[in-house]
């Protein structure tokens, strides 16, 4: 559950969002952000910590990756949750649709 603590931030969920791409250099990921190099620096470190990224180094570069597995844990976490929201979000799209019919009904008279 570490990584679901870790995608609380959304800078975070930015990043991974933006690493589920491809790899991408420290550098190039900090130019994306409109905080500190050493801010995003701290988001990535908490996004290794929690298992999310992986990170290799090219000469000078730090490159980082998704890593999908903490997120598979998270999917199968949430699992049996689909269904009560799926039943609750049809619930939902009924009550609107009574209340567009409604609308109209009142509309046309």
């Amino acid at each position: 559950m570490e990584a679901l603590a870790a995608l609380a931030d959304p800078t975070r969920r930015e990043i991974v969002a933006l690493l589920a791409g491809g790899e991408i250099a420290a550098g190039d990921l900090a130019r994306r952000f409109p905080v500190s190099r050493p801010a995003v620096s701290r988001h990535l470190r908490v996004l290794r910590e929690a298992g999310l990224v992986r990170a290799r180094v090219e000469g000078r570069r730090h490159l980082y990756a998704l890593d999908p597995a903490p997120l598979r844990e998270l999917d199968a976490w949430l699992e049996p949750y689909r269904d009560l929201w799926a039943q609750r979000l049809d619930a939902l799209d009924t009550e609107i649709a009574r209340g567009r019919r409604a609308a109209t009904r009142e509309e046309t008279r």
